[in-house]
């Protein structure tokens, strides 16, 4: 195994990297397709959220992988590798695993707990499907973490506990404003996955009245009519926020929609009676630009004030639970993709014995063509169950010790006596061609 994570997140790089590093869903595919035509990136699974930046990635070795992935990454956000390299973690082989389920599990997330990235990873996994760029490693390994984050939040109560970012944000809104959002206007700008959410948590707290505004209008008005808000067109931003308290801003644009010269003219328009303007910036790249914060009468929570804000998590007893979930699910991983790996070998062994068993029958056949037809049949039975009983045991026996850790030794001793030649990395998008048929699919670990 070979298994590869580079990446930044909230707890590495400020938001001013992550918006360097940022992917649009409509540059995925391209990024995707950069990935895997390095020379050693076999597969790539790409994660881009308002929080982290994740390239998951099968490679034919460590510092190469590690040199490819991060040349990319460098020049997706404009910069050098060097520049970057003290934004980025690395995890690699088991750690890697551990890394992504934890990941899927929300262990890893800004509030620990939320379910939202659960749907951001199964995304990344469609798209990184749709490009062909996950074979049969990266394929096992995302639908597993997302059998593990859907385990999380079904055996504990994790997400009970934990929040989503939505629901932080509007918590750390609410303090300005008593602790009570009731009967607070708002504003949602944006009505992707996000936007939706925030409309969604805002109309069950008693804000508004709601509006929602967005680029595509039409997106605007079918969320709006979902939570009896009003739907506003992106032309009438300025006038709407001179009427509310506050905003939650979360699109996909790539250059800030609420600036300062935007939010001064609506501040001019609005009564300083009603408190600070709160904006809330969950977006990556921001939505907000860097100047409104210094403007008198708002309050700009963007991602990394929650980060540094944001401090209680489940309760000690939840988290410990999905940590042993975690573990559990990692070993059980690692135990099948050790087995897994020693299959090609297996099945190389019995192909140059069934190969060496053809070459006798047939010189057999030309040194006594006397032979019916019937004890040649028989000659060629008794020989194939001489070969099988002979492999059957070592075979049987270095799949157990493939499973145990370092077991990897073992199929490449079997090479190395056998002079088998085993394709060390599978073609992107597909299975090796020599599959040992009795290694079963992955099915997680006991439940």
């Amino acid at each position: 195994m070979k298994l590869l994570v580079v990446g930044a997140s909230y707890r590495t790089a400020p938001v001013a990297i992550l918006e360097q590093l940022a992917v649009a869903p409509a540059d995925l595919t391209r990024m995707l397709d950069r990935l895997v035509a390095q020379p050693y990136v076999d597969e790539a699974v790409l994660v881009s959220t308002c929080n982290r930046v994740e390239v998951y990635a099968a490679v034919s070795g460590f510092h190469g992988g590690l040199g490819d992935i991060c040349a990319v990454l460098a020049e997706q956000a404009g910069a050098s590798p060097g520049s970057l390299a003290n934004h980025l973690y690395v995890h690699y082989d088991a750690a890697a695993v551990d890394h992504v389920f934890k990941v899927a599990a929300g262990l890893d997330s800004m509030v620990v707990g939320e379910a939202q990235i659960l749907g951001q990873l199964r995304d990344a996994y469609h798209w990184a499907s749709g490009a062909d760029s996950a074979g049969r490693l990266l394929h096992e390994l995302m639908q597993q973490a997302l059998r593990v984050g859907k385990r999380a939040h079904a055996e504990t109560g994790i997400d009970r506990a934990g929040q989503s970012v939505v629901t932080a944000a509007l918590g750390l809104a609410a303090a300005q404003f008593d602790g009570d959002l009731a009967g607070r206007p708002a504003l949602v700008v944006g009505a992707g996955a996000m936007g939706a959410l925030s409309v969604a948590t805002l109309s069950r707290l008693g804000a508004g009245p709601l509006t929602v505004t967005n680029r595509g209008a039409d997106r605007a008005v079918r969320l709006a009519e979902s939570y009896g808000a009003g739907a506003a067109p992106m032309a009438e931003l300025t006038d709407v926020l001179s009427t509310v308290d506050i905003v939650v801003a979360a699109t996909a644009a790539t250059e800030p929609v609420l600036t300062r010269e935007v939010v001064t003219r609506a501040l001019a328009g609005r009564v300083p009676e009603r408190g600070p303007l709160v904006l809330l910036d969950l977006a990556v790249p921001r939505d907000v630009e860097a100047g409104v914060a210094g403007l008198p009468g708002v309050e700009v929570i963007d991602i990394d004030r929650m980060a540094s804000i944001l401090s209680d998590g489940p309760a000690a007893a939840d988290a410990a639970a999905v940590r042993r979930i975690v573990a559990d699910e990692v070993e059980s991983f690692l135990t099948w993709l050790r087995g897994a790996d020693v299959a090609p070998t297996v099945a190389a062994l019995r192909g140059r014995a069934e190969d060496v068993v053809t070459a006798e029958l047939r010189r057999l056949a030309q040194r006594r063509p006397d032979l019916s037809d019937d004890q040649r049949a028989e000659v060629a039975r008794t020989v194939h169950r001489v070969v099988q009983r002979l492999l059957h045991q070592p075979t049987v026996r270095v799949r157990q010790l493939a499973a145990e850790p370092g077991g990897d030794q073992y199929a490449a001793l079997l090479r190395e006596l056998f002079d088998l030649q085993v394709p060390q990395t599978s073609p992107v998008g597909t299975v090796p061609d020599v599959v040992d048929t009795d290694t079963p699919p992955y099915t997680g670990g006991q439940r």
